[in-house]
């Protein structure tokens, strides 16, 4: 008889995705106290693929602790330590490949 340990899967939810759920934040989490939750408006997201990128790019930028983002509303909900510099934010979904509303 073998004992098995089962192990929590990171991105879980997202698996079948084109990246595996690897470029996903896990949008249960809860936020640490303290926190500050911000939404965007992102132009241009159309698939998982989309919300991919731009969830990666931003989660990138210092204090941020988790990125949501969802193509078919173009929201990114952003978890951060403290307030986040708007240009930063600008700047990384411009490198993502789509830009801020």
């Amino acid at each position: 008889m073998s004992a098995q340990t089962e192990l929590p899967q990171i991105g879980s939810e997202t698996s079948g995705s084109c990246c595996g759920g690897s470029c996903h934040t896990d949008a249960a989490a809860p936020a640490a106290e303290g926190a500050v939750t911000t939404v965007y408006q992102v132009k241009g997201m159309t698939c998982g693929h989309c919300e991919g990128a731009v969830s990666s790019e931003i989660s990138e930028i210092a204090g941020v602790a988790s990125v949501t983002a969802v193509a078919s509303t173009g929201q990114v909900t952003v978890v951060s330590a403290a307030p986040l510099d708007e240009e930063a934010v600008r700047a990384a979904v411009d490198e993502a490949g789509y830009e801020l509303v």
